[in-house]
């Protein structure tokens, strides 16, 4: 069964950085999509970025130009850089991992079968 693990959560002041990573187990990175998600209380879970196998990336507006989403195909890790952290970005964050994708990777929740466990960021105003 795929294995998800993030880690790198923590707690930020506004305008600071971190950094998040996952790494999948008994998961092969081709033709398929990994991502980024979060939720916060009382909201949706949405997807923050996503890349396709071949490095394609898809952003959330409002993550563009300060997160980056970035892998590793050959440790099948997935990893987000977030920078100029803002208090809205305060949520859990997933992981997450598709089956056989043909196609643009899209930052839709019910497209990724496979979750981590989460990893909390929280950003101080």
């Amino acid at each position: 069964q795929v294995q998800l693990v993030e880690s790198g959560g923590g707690s930020v002041q506004a305008g600071g950085s971190l950094r998040l990573s996952c790494v999948a187990s008994r998961y092969t990175r081709s033709n398929n999509c990994m991502g980024w998600f979060r939720q916060a209380p009382g909201k949706e879970r949405e997807g923050v970025a996503v890349i396709s196998s071949d490095g394609s990336t898809n952003y959330a507006d409002s993550v563009k130009g300060r997160f980056t989403i970035s892998q590793d195909n050959v440790k099948i890790s997935l990893f987000l850089q977030m920078n100029s952290l803002k208090p809205e970005d305060t949520a859990m964050y997933y992981c997450a991992a598709s089956r056989a994708t043909y196609g643009p990777c899209l930052r839709i929740p019910a497209l990724f079968a496979y979750w981590g466990q989460g990893t909390q960021v929280t950003v101080s105003s």
